[in-house]
């Protein structure tokens, strides 16, 4: 029997979302890290450069929910906490209850490869008409990382570190990965190449901080 998709509005559909991303840290015990909150802050990006992009690509609006919904479960599939796949598959059931069949494919393509690593190693993928959702995603992923207590906190959650271990490990990633993603080009969007410049001079200003008191 065919699924028909149960008809929600935004508003209701992003309740979903959150609700599935709380379940899910709750089950698989994520972390801080990768949990609501960070949830929360990829959506809210999301929705800012989908805002801004929406004036001169008026076709976004048809993927709106495409772009909120793989910003807000994008880590309940990290295969830092769970095997990918199946992580993907189980959002993907979920979501099939309110968004039709073409719209949870693509969800799964975008999560599937909008990582930082699998972008350094593979290249952006083509996903056609939805190029720039993914982008929007994927970009409101890399504004999020500019945080670093999230590293820290996640040193000290999985990786068990101390505190200072899980500091200076965070230094080190941001000075060899996170401070790279604009010279690396990773920005494409207007909203995220303003935004990641600002993010990345108040970064160095943290590390510079940081790394005095670690001493």
């Amino acid at each position: 029997m065919k699924i028909i998709p149960t008809v929600l509005t935004l508003f209701h559909l992003i309740n979903r979302g959150f609700r599935y991303v709380m379940e899910t840290c709750d089950i698989h015990k994520i972390d801080e890290s990768h949990a609501l909150k960070h949830s929360m802050e990829v959506y809210g990006f999301a929705k800012k450069i989908y805002e801004s992009e929406l004036v001169k690509n008026s076709y976004l609006e048809e993927q709106q929910e495409i772009i909120y919904m793989t910003a807000i479960g994008h880590d309940m599939c990290d295969k830092k906490y769970m095997n990918e796949t199946e992580g993907i598959l189980k959002y993907q059931k979920y979501i099939s209850e309110y968004i039709k069949p073409t719209d949870v494919e693509i969800i799964g393509k975008i999560i599937a490869t909008m990582s930082y690593s699998k972008v350094k190693i593979n290249g952006y993928p083509d996903l056609k008409e939805y190029q720039l959702a993914y982008h929007i995603v994927r970009e409101a992923d890399l504004l999020s990382a500019y945080d670093i207590d999230r590293c820290v906190i996640y040193g000290m959650y999985v990786e068990k570190l101390e505190y200072d271990e899980a500091l200076k490990r965070a230094i080190e990633l941001f000075e060899s990965r996170v401070l790279k993603y604009r010279s690396d080009n990773l920005f494409i969007t207007k909203y995220s190449k303003k935004e990641s410049l600002k993010k990345h001079n108040n970064a160095k200003r943290n590390l510079d901080f940081l790394k005095k008191t670690i001493k």
